[in-house]
């Protein structure tokens, strides 16, 4: 998974491909939860390009895209929002894999 280095950044992989932006920080316990197995879901689900957004560094990001609880995900294809799993709560595995498979839907 790479990280995010810039607003412009953002553009370019939001525009030129498939992409989900995991939204998150290190200070957040429920973000630590699902680290163990995002490499697995990278893994599953190569047509996606997976990108860690820090909401500190980026928290202007969240304001623009109305993410106001982590871990939260938001997927772009071809320039377009085709998905957003934007909460607070925890998020399982199992949810997270679900909302990946409705991308393709």
């Amino acid at each position: 998974m790479i990280t995010l280095e810039s607003d412009q950044q953002m553009k370019e992989l939001q525009n030129n491909e498939p992409v989900i932006f995991l939204f998150s920080a290190d200070w957040c316990p429920d973000c630590r939860v699902i680290e163990p197995f995002l490499p697995e879901l990278e893994e599953k689900y190569t047509a996606w390009k997976f990108v860690y957004v820090d909401r500190d560094q980026f928290i202007h990001i969240c304001a623009e895209n109305d993410v106001f609880g982590i871990p939260s995900f938001l997927a772009f294809k071809d320039g377009e929002e085709v998905g957003r799993f934007v909460s607070k709560d925890r998020k399982t595995k199992e949810q997270i894999e679900d909302f990946i498979n409705k991308l393709d839907q």
